[in-house]
């Protein structure tokens, strides 16, 4: 079987991509901080689907963490999707950068961009060894849109973004997308602006089978939205 590594895989669009790939047959690594929610979320999805799933609570930050979860996968047979998932705001709610915390920057540009990095390179041998290696990473629309307020959590997004783009010209053996999901009803938007009215907004579970056609199709290295991708798009947006 194929094996998937998910971060943030607790709740939001990280849970939905997770309950996707086991539904199609995928084994699991799933990382998240919190443990409890992380273990019910693996739970659920080893009964639903029938996959093996393992289930690994930490901050992608951690150099020991990532190890961890690398080692879980190769306990699997090896790795041949990694998802970035995870991330943190770095202030909630969100505010302007004249007054953004530096503390929050930096948190969010370890969670956001040194950990996907990290855990890119810890686990680089297994996905180069996989005849379909891949890797998503989820960006944002705040990585190429000026918003007011989401410049500090824009500006780790567009780091990716490059970061991304430089890892497929790098390594061409692998797939590498960067995907933007758009606005969605999660407990992040919900936290970053909490004045605003989130019932018009997809859930997760609607927008998880859209990316995830980068996957079924093994479409081209690049930049993507859901969007576009579900209005059939398939070359990527550079």
């Amino acid at each position: 079987m194929s094996v998937a590594m998910v971060t943030g895989a607790s709740r939001g669009l990280g849970r939905a991509l997770a309950g996707e790939l086991a539904a199609r047959g995928w084994d699991l690594v799933l990382s998240a901080r919190g443990a409890g929610a992380l273990k019910e979320a693996a739970a659920e999805l080893e009964q639903a689907a029938g996959v093996r799933v393992r289930a690994v609570a930490g901050d992608v930050s951690s150099a020991e963490h990532r190890a961890a979860l690398v080692a879980a996968a190769r306990e699997l047979g090896g790795l041949d999707l990694l998802v970035n998932n995870a991330g943190v705001l770095g202030a909630e709610p969100l505010v302007p950068l004249a007054v953004h915390p530096l503390d929050g920057l930096r948190e969010a540009f370890e969670v956001n961009v040194v950990g996907p990095l990290g855990l890119l390179q810890e686990g680089l041998p297994l996905l180069r060894a996989s005849e379909a290696g891949a890797v998503l990473n989820i960006s944002s629309d705040a990585a190429v849109v000026a918003y007011a307020t989401w410049g500090a959590y824009g500006a780790t997004k567009a780091a990716g973004d490059l970061m991304s783009g430089v890892l497929a010209v790098e390594e061409p053996g692998l797939r590498v997308w960067w995907a933007d999901p758009g606005s969605m009803r999660t407990r992040m938007m919900a936290a970053a602006e909490p004045g605003e009215d989130l019932a018009g907004l997809p859930a997760p579970e609607e927008v998880a089978p859209v990316l995830l056609r980068l996957v079924a199709e093994r479409l081209p290295s690049g930049r993507y939205t859901a969007d576009g991708l579900a209005a059939g798009r398939t070359d990527g947006e550079r």
